[in-house]
């Protein structure tokens, strides 16, 4: 780990700066958001253009990096989100946020797919899986900074805008100053719905619905905050906790979704979660209970993501995995652009705690689809069914192609071991 450590750090170092960056503008809008008077709805749609913009760039800058180069795209688009995270500040209205709410959408999906290509191309075949713990584990280091850095200054002000267009800023130098060559890029192609669906229905309808928590419980919590009148400590406490939980159950949950059907994990995971929100919602819990609220839903999002892309490739030969992979995380873009928007609508009508009915609604729809596809066909055989990864929703094709690849190289690796003992 030591020596893959050193031999990416810039890489690394690059990208939790730019989830430092990133992370503080999502929860530093929804606070001056607040602060400026802009109403409940017109600030999610202000947080769904983030990920309207982040889906066009999934699609158009992979075009990009192929006609001008990772280094041009690269540095192009950073550029750009330094600029309007500056820009915020300046003009605090809803409208002028949501346009540039999409552009920095799309320039952080750009700047994560070339990132994420140099990390992949970085490693060898026997340091990838190390290489891209590394980067999940930068990736949330990045997250919960971002979450303490909104304390140290006035969201009302300017300061809190610039820190993270400076961290953005030089979070490019490591990366395009690191030794390793610009790697080469090939567009993965996408399986049409058609055969996601005959594959998988539960793993369609579940990422789609799993992509309005995720954008809900990200894009809005730091709104749900300040509706419900907490400081900005607390609003930083809690988005961490969403983050630290995500992390921390993925492991304990990938453990049984190798040993049991994965659909009656998916069912089981997803109605806690809602029962987890709808207590939420129902009995306005003291806000210690909420910081346990926000782990727990954090860390059933994060899992049922991993897992119903793992029970999708159940049915699915390798060489389709990578172009299924890419096919879900569209699908779960387009739920994720209406996440907010309807997060946004339930808030207005029942109050702050819309936001946890809403999650709570969707939670308890995958557990039912779930539970109702389990009397459509049976569950795969243990030995037909492949090894659960941990992916993070903010990841690219590029990283999740990448994972699949290595839990394949493991799996085969191990069943060889198994072999060999045998004989």
């Amino acid at each position: 780990m030591l020596l893959v450590l050193r031999q990416t750090w810039p890489l690394l170092l690059g990208i939790m700066l730019l989830m430092v960056g990133n992370g503080m503008q999502g929860t530093l809008l929804g606070i001056r958001g607040n602060i400026e008077g802009i109403d409940t709805f017109y600030m999610s749609l202000v947080m769904s253009a983030y990920f309207a913009g982040f889906l066009f760039g999934s699609r158009m800058v992979p075009e990009m990096i192929a006609r001008v180069g990772h280094v041009r795209v690269f540095a192009a688009l950073g550029s750009l989100i330094s600029a309007v995270l500056v820009l915020y500040a300046a003009f605090p209205n809803w409208p002028a946020w949501v346009a540039m709410r999409v552009l920095i959408g799309f320039s952080f999906s750009g700047v994560y797919i070339t990132a994420e290509s140099w990390l992949n191309a970085s490693a060898t075949n026997e340091t990838r899986g190390q290489a891209l713990s590394l980067y999940m584990m930068m990736q949330m280091i990045g997250i919960v900074t971002a979450q303490a850095l909104l304390n140290v200054g006035d969201p009302a002000g300017y300061f809190l805008f610039v820190i993270p267009s400076v961290l953005v800023s030089l979070s490019f130098t490591p990366i395009l100053l690191s030794a390793s060559p610009a790697p080469s890029f090939e567009t993965i192609q996408r399986m049409t719905f058609k055969r996601l669906w005959d594959a998988s229905p539960l793993g369609m309808v579940g990422i789609f619905l799993l992509g309005g928590i995720f954008s809900a419980m990200f894009g809005m919590a730091s709104v749900w905050g300040t509706a419900e009148g907490l400081n900005v400590k607390q609003i930083s406490a809690f988005v961490a906790a969403i983050y630290v939980g995500g992390m921390i159950l993925q492991y304990p949950i990938g453990y049984f979704s190798d040993r049991m059907d994965r659909r009656v994990l998916i069912a089981g995971t997803a109605l806690g979660g809602a029962v987890v929100m709808i207590a939420a919602f129902i009995f306005n819990p003291p806000f210690w209970l909420l910081l346990v609220a926000g782990a727990l839903i954090g860390g059933v999002a994060n899992p049922l993501y991993s897992l119903l892309i793992a029970y999708t490739n159940d049915y699915l030969d390798n060489s389709d995995m990578a172009a299924a992979s890419a096919g879900l995380m569209f699908i779960n873009g387009v739920g994720a652009v209406a996440g907010p928007m309807v997060t946004g609508w339930l808030m207005g009508v029942v109050g702050p705690g819309g936001f946890f009915l809403y999650m709570g609604v969707l939670c308890a729809a995958i557990a039912g689809y779930a539970a109702w596809r389990m009397t459509r066909r049976a569950a795969p055989s243990a030995d037909d069914t492949g090894t659960y990864t941990v992916l993070s929703p903010t990841a690219t094709a590029v990283a999740v192609e990448a994972v699949l690849e290595v839990a394949q190289e493991e799996a085969a690796a191990a069943e060889e071991e198994t072999r060999s003992d045998a004989a």
